[in-house]
């Protein structure tokens, strides 16, 4: 999952929206981090390894090309973003620019978040990312920005083209796997482990 289902589901599970979306920028311990992250922190890896390992997405990762296999976990993670922005109204009674505003203003809000995110936290609501996903010019805007992030670009040439072609099976995919994801990320805000508690 990518920035805005992390928010989303952290607003699902009732959990601190910045502290899940701190989970994509936290590395080591959770014990290393401020409590009031902890939980956040907990429940995004819990999201991600499910996510990763779980045969429907395993299964549409495989159905993108050899030339894009390095990236393609990457790639789902975003189109699943531009799939919920795209049908956000059967997912959350809030609207999407109403939410939107919600997460940026908690990112503003929490103390302690790890560097990278302080510093891009700015221009996420600047250029409204998480809103952007609906469409897709902003779905490839976000292939772009996230290849020119990492030392080979390359690896993602042609990625926006393939993803518009797996248009249908990513759908299927998203629409079957995410509201399971919904029901688990519920279920974990439950069992976290006390140490994580804030």
């Amino acid at each position: 999952m990518n920035f805005l289902a992390h928010l989303h589901l952290a607003d699902n599970s009732k959990t601190c929206l910045a502290a899940n979306l701190a989970g994509d920028f936290a590395k080591g311990n959770i014990e290393h981090f401020p409590k009031h992250l902890r939980q956040g922190i907990w429940l995004h890896r819990q999201i991600d390894q499910l996510t990763d390992g779980h045969e429907l997405t395993r299964e549409l990762v495989g159905k993108f090309p050899k030339s894009l296999t390095r990236v393609a976990p990457i790639l789902m993670d975003l189109a699943f973003d531009h799939m919920l922005a795209k049908y956000w109204e059967e997912y959350h009674s809030q609207s999407l620019s109403d939410f939107c505003l919600k997460a940026y203003d908690a990112l503003d809000a929490c103390p302690d978040l790890p560097t990278a995110l302080q510093q891009l936290t700015p221009r996420i609501r600047r250029e409204n990312w998480l809103e952007s996903y609906q469409h897709r010019q902003g779905l490839n805007q976000a292939i772009a920005g996230v290849s020119r992030r990492l030392s080979k670009p390359e690896l993602f040439n042609g990625a926006a083209a393939c993803i518009e072609e797996l248009d249908i099976e990513i759908e299927i995919a998203f629409r079957t796997f995410y509201p399971q994801l919904m029901a688990y990320s519920r279920i974990w805000s439950r069992q976290t482990p006390e140490a994580y508690l804030p």
